[in-house]
C-alpha cells in the first residue's frame, strides 16, 4: 500500500479573519454614522430655508399691489382664507410650529420658520429668518444656538449661520 496523501485544505474562515471583518466594519460604521446624521441635519435646514424663500415672490407681489402680507398664522397647515395660505404657503412636516410673516405694507419686516416638527434631534429649535429692508433687498440667517448639535457647517450658502 502506498502512502496515501490526504489534503487538509482550509474550508472557511478562521476565526481571527471574522472578528477582523467585524472590526472593520464597526470602525467603517463609527466614521460613516456621523457623517450620515449630519447630512441629514445639512439637508433639512437647505430644504426649509428653501420653501421659506420660496414665499419671497409672493410678498413682492403682495407689497406692490400696496397690500399688507402682514401675518402670523397660527396654525400647522394653513386654513384657506389666512394671509400665510394666500401667498401660496403649504405646511412643512419640518416646521411644527406655524410659520411667522410680519412684514406690514411698509415692506419692513420678516418671515420666521422654527425647525421643531420632524427633523433630527440635534437641530430642533432652529431658527430660519428672512428680513426685508424697506428698498426690498432680503437676507437671510439660520440661528442654530437653541440646537444641541447645530454646526455652521448646516448653513446652506447665501444663508450664513448668526
Amino acid at each position: 500500500m502506498k502512502n496515501m496523501k490526504i489534503n487538509h485544505a482550509q474550508k472557511g474562515f478562521t476565526l481571527i479573519e471574522l472578528m477582523i471583518v467585524v472590526a472593520i466594519i464597526g470602525i467603517l460604521a463609527a466614521i460613516a454614522i456621523p457623517q450620515y446624521q449630519d447630512y441629514i441635519s445639512r439637508t433639512q435646514v437647505s430644504r426649509v430655508v428653501g420653501e421659506v424663500s420660496a414665499l419671497k415672490t409672493a410678498i413682492e407681489e403682495e407689497l406692490m399691489r400696496g397690500d399688507a402680507p402682514n401675518a402670523v398664522d397660527t396654525t400647522v397647515a394653513p386654513i384657506p382664507g389666512t394671509p400665510a395660505a394666500e401667498l401660496g404657503w403649504t405646511a412643512s412636516n419640518l416646521l411644527g410650529t406655524a410659520l411667522a410673516i410680519n412684514i406690514p405694507a411698509t415692506g419692513v419686516g420678516t418671515v420666521v420658520a422654527v425647525l421643531d416638527g420632524d427633523v433630527s434631534s440635534g437641530i430642533t429649535g432652529t431658527t430660519v429668518t428672512l428680513d426685508r429692508t424697506a428698498t426690498g433687498i432680503w437676507t437671510c440667517a439660520v440661528d442654530g444656538s437653541t440646537a444641541t448639535a447645530f454646526k455652521e457647517s448646516f448653513a446652506p450658502a447665501g444663508c450664513p449661520a448668526s
